[in-house]
């Protein structure tokens, strides 16, 4: 789907990004002194491991989705106290993964999902370094609507993500092919029964760089503790069917609860049209996506100075279910 100048461009962002990252979760500048790429920001950004780690697995984080530990091997001796595994927020970081998020045919791609009225969840990087990068313990994203009298397999919105190096067994997602269809399942029932967190009826999703993959939320996923020698670089976007949306308490990892209106589904939309117009203005012969509800609504976004200063904090406003 990404070609090698839009993947060069992700790339160069990225290292920018690695380059003005707290020295640690405690610190307030980079290591070369300067102000953190984060130091101003009050939603959630950056999210620690110890190097090879599993933070959330067998906790009660993240509203206790992560309920067994995965195995968490020895790193090597010379490995940093802490690693940076993931980033929310992250358009507000990188031009260029807003200008990805833009690109039609993917975004007609989850129109033909979710419906031409399809709404922003959050968006994110997830950051496998070699020999460091942390596991993510099996889940389920999902969290609003099990319970609820509307339920079905997609009700939860799906996961959109890019690999800028692709993605191996060693280094990528792992999914359980199904899982989706059948409401909340007892994860720790299952790795009970296989005797081990490597479920036998998992597959892995490997990609090439430029590769996009597509998961539902509701899937039963994971990925295990990078100890290859590969980085995984994932730029994530989440999208959601907006009657999913649309007056419901949502709330959990992502923002604080609140209830979805039509003024918070439109302002946090709007990061859709920023991405349209950005790619438009990058790729000039390209045929932009259009995005149905700015059309109702006469609406036309301009990726400009001032939008962008706009963007600080934005995934205060993310749409969490």
């Amino acid at each position: 789907m990404l070609g090698a100048e839009e993947l060069g461009e992700i790339e160069a962002d990225l290292l920018d990004i690695l380059d003005r990252l707290p020295t640690d979760c405690e610190s307030a500048l980079d290591a070369k002194g300067r102000p953190a790429l984060t130091k101003d920001c009050s939603a959630p950004t950056l999210f620690w491991s110890k190097p090879l780690g599993d933070p959330f697995g067998g906790t009660d984080l993240a509203n206790g989705r992560h309920p067994v530990k995965m195995t968490e091997p020895t790193p090597a001796p010379d490995a940093p106290n802490g690693v940076v595994y993931l980033i929310l927020g992250s358009l507000q970081f990188s031009e260029a993964c807003l200008r990805t998020y833009g690109q039609p045919d993917l975004l007609k791609v989850v129109a033909a999902i979710n419906g031409d009225d399809f709404v922003p969840f959050a968006e994110a990087l997830f950051i496998k370094k070699p020999g460091l990068g942390a596991s993510v313990a099996w889940h389920q994203d999902a969290t609003t609507h099990w319970g609820s009298p509307d339920w079905d397999q997609g009700v939860h919105g799906f996961n959109v993500m890019a690999q800028l190096y692709g993605c191996t067994p060693a280094n990528g997602l792992w999914v359980v092919p199904g899982t989706h269809k059948h409401g909340r399942v007892d994860i720790k029932a299952m790795v009970a029964e296989a005797g081990s967190e490597r479920l036998p009826e998992a597959v892995p999703m490997i990609c090439a760089p430029g590769d996009i993959g597509i998961t539902n939320r509701q899937v039963r996923h994971g990925s295990f503790a990078n100890t290859s020698a590969d980085w995984r670089v994932t730029v994530n976007y989440g999208l959601h069917g907006r009657t999913s949306v649309l007056g419901v308490h949502g709330g959990g990892l992502h923002s604080a609860p609140a209830t979805y209106d039509e003024a918070r589904i439109r302002e946090r939309s709007r990061v859709i049209g920023y991405a349209i117009d950005a790619r438009r203005q990058r790729f000039v012969n390209e045929e932009p996506f259009v995005y149905q509800p700015f059309v109702k609504t006469g609406e036309h976004p301009c990726w400009d100075a001032s939008a962008k200063a706009g963007m600080h904090d934005y995934n205060l406003l993310d749409l969490s279910i």
